[in-house]
């Protein structure tokens, strides 16, 4: 999702332009990982160190429940990510060491929902965890 998406989701669910919106914006479409709320608070810290820690979070969950940003649970901690291949259905093997993401198009419950007969899945989640190939050769 782009800066010009983010902004036009936000606008339709009445959601004012802020300065803040805008910084936690920015800093996920330039990171391209998953990013912790810590990390996002560090950032902002540089130029407003007063930025409430529940601010940052609140943003976060808030374009999280729009559709804005994509968030995982890594080392028992929420994760966000700006939304990409937005409308196309597909996983993530997700890099426990520095959070960057490869797609996988592939979606195993095609073949998961033969085991599943008479059941009605209405969602589900299916990530892959492990070390990209620069974090396993640094």
């Amino acid at each position: 999702m782009t800066l010009d998406e983010a902004w036009e989701v936000l606008i339709q669910n009445q959601f004012k332009r802020t300065r803040n919106r805008e910084i936690i914006l920015e800093f996920l479409i330039a990171k391209d990982r998953y990013v912790t709320a810590m990390e996002v608070r560090n950032h902002m810290a540089a130029d407003n160190p007063g930025v409430s820690f529940d601010t940052i979070y609140r943003n976060l969950s808030t374009f999280s429940e729009l559709g804005i940003l994509e968030e995982t649970e890594l080392n028992g901690e929420r994760q966000f990510r700006m939304q990409c291949d937005h409308g196309v259905h597909h996983h993530h093997f997700i890099c426990t060491d520095c959070g960057k993401t490869k797609n996988i198009p592939h979606c195993p419950m095609e073949t998961l929902a033969v085991n599943l007969p008479g059941y009605e899945v209405e969602g589900h989640k299916f990530e892959v965890y492990g070390k990209c190939p620069v974090c396993v050769h640094p």
